[in-house]
């Protein structure tokens, strides 16, 4: 078996693998990237842009739909969902052509196949049955997660699906169930029950989207059951009975069974990190509950090798993988660290309607020991979104009342995954109330409400 030197070696293509290695290349490494299925990885081909592609799709038959309200007149528009996801297949694709392209412009060296660690910085590669030897003295881990299957609730890809299965789905849900409220659940859910599904959420959580703001997650819930939607909160489905043409789903909430037919499941119950058949534990790399454990450098406990992204835990998301990838290239080719905060990220969830966040949520912060003050403005005073049809939905902001520090920014409404990024700036700048307050935002704009909701924390607020 041959065996080739490298400086850098990363497994995984993903967003955050592949970035990493086309970082490292700039900075003069001889990097090669390992990917077993498809440059991209689940982000760029099953994850977040083909649902994306999707959603944008349902947005634009939400507007025709609607389009009397703006004056103009669109008789019966009707969706084809065959050709809906053959635009989201064609999306996915093109971006992940583009990173053959990137590691090519990079002279990042890229081979298909399965990766495994052998120790002493030695790698595995077998494609296409035959085996070669990699070497490094730098390994990076990015091989990611994938969906988590509960017992009795796997997806099977006729009547109960993965996200991957309702990415390219084989038939189209009338009655769906969706199992799990968090981001992937919530989308999914939104996306067919805007093509005109009949949709039930199951969370076991006391709220649907458990991990935002109770009071957006509230907003949230009465926006969707306008739309249609129906939610068992604070419940569990104990069991599927799989038939040809439906699936019968118990659904238990305090210890009461409901009992209800559905002709299609997804189930979006979370994900496990792919740690399997790597030779992880061969080499005695600490593994918590399926997910690497690494420091903030994303070091893990053998020298030399580091992990990045969804493998390596929470917050599992593209941008905080991209950007431990860029650290851990910059680190390695001797560069000073800059560890990726978690409360500098933010969270979005592309439903109808969007919501976003990033920092402590109002009772993490008084969990947290602040004396806090928090604003809020709604869509209904912003001139933007009435123009835009649109008025529906609030933002929130939570200051530290000490010392006027935003501590964390909530949304829900248009385009909020879009307008968040300013929160996430005024968090990476530690930004104060009166920071926020003296910024002249553009009008007319729905930026403007991040404003005036800043203003609302401290009894200015000017239009509501």
């Amino acid at each position: 078996m041959t065996e080739t030197k490298f400086d850098m070696i990363v497994i995984g293509a993903g967003p955050g693998g592949y970035v990493a290695a086309i970082r490292a290349a700039q900075l003069g490494l001889d990097v090669v990237c390992i990917e077993r299925e498809h440059l991209g990885g689940i982000c760029l081909n099953w994850g977040c842009i083909p649902t994306k592609a999707l959603l944008r799709s349902s947005e634009v038959l939400h507007l025709a739909q609607n389009a009397k309200d703006f004056g103009l007149k669109i008789e019966d528009p009707e969706h084809d969902l065959e050709a809906i996801v053959a635009r989201s297949r064609r999306v996915a694709k093109q971006l992940s052509n583009g990173v053959g392209y990137l590691f090519k412009k990079n002279k990042v060296t890229s081979i298909m196949g399965e990766a495994r660690l052998a120790g002493n910085g030695e790698v595995v590669v077998k494609s296409n049955e035959e085996e070669q030897k990699l070497r490094a003295d730098n390994i990076v881990l990015a091989t990611g997660a994938r969906a988590r299957d509960l017992p009795g609730l796997e997806a099977d890809g006729n009547r109960v699906w993965s996200y991957k299965h309702a990415l390219q789905p084989p038939h189209e849900p009338k009655k769906l169930l969706v199992i799990g409220s968090g981001a992937i659940g919530i989308e999914f859910a939104s996306f067919y029950n805007a093509i005109g599904a009949e949709t039930t959420v199951v969370e076991v959580m006391d709220r649907i989207l458990p991990v935002e703001d109770a009071e957006i997650s509230t907003y949230a819930k009465k926006s969707f059951s306008k739309q249609g939607m129906k939610f068992f909160e604070g419940s569990k489905v104990t069991q599927l009975e799989r038939l040809s043409d439906r699936v019968v789903a118990h659904i238990e909430k305090d210890g009461e069974v409901t009992v209800q037919e559905f002709d299609t499941v997804i189930s979006a119950v979370g994900i496990t990190g792919n740690v399997e058949n790597l030779g992880l534990e061969e080499m005695g790399i600490e593994i918590d509950r399926n997910h690497v454990v690494t420091d903030e450098y994303c070091r893990t406990n053998i020298p030399g090798l580091y992990a990045i992204g969804d493998v390596a835990g929470a917050p599992w998301l593209a941008h905080k993988a991209s950007h431990e990838g860029v650290m851990v290239a910059e680190l390695i080719a001797g560069l000073e660290g800059h560890p990726v905060k978690p409360e500098s990220i933010a969270g979005c969830t592309y439903c109808h309607p969007q919501i976003a966040s990033v920092g402590m949520t109002e009772a993490q912060a008084i969990e947290a020991g602040f004396e806090i003050k928090v604003g809020r403005f709604p869509y209904q005073g912003n001139g933007k979104a009435i123009a835009l049809g649109d008025a529906q939905g609030m933002i929130k902001t939570i200051f530290d009342a000490k010392t006027e520090r935003l501590l964390g920014a909530h949304m829900v409404g248009a385009e909020v995954t879009e307008l968040i990024q300013g929160y996430v700036v005024g968090q990476k700048l530690n930004a104060t109330g009166s920071d926020l307050m003296e910024t002249v935002f553009p009008h007319p704009t729905l930026s403007e409400m991040m404003h005036e909701s800043a203003l609302d924390a401290f009894g200015k607020v000017i239009h509501k």
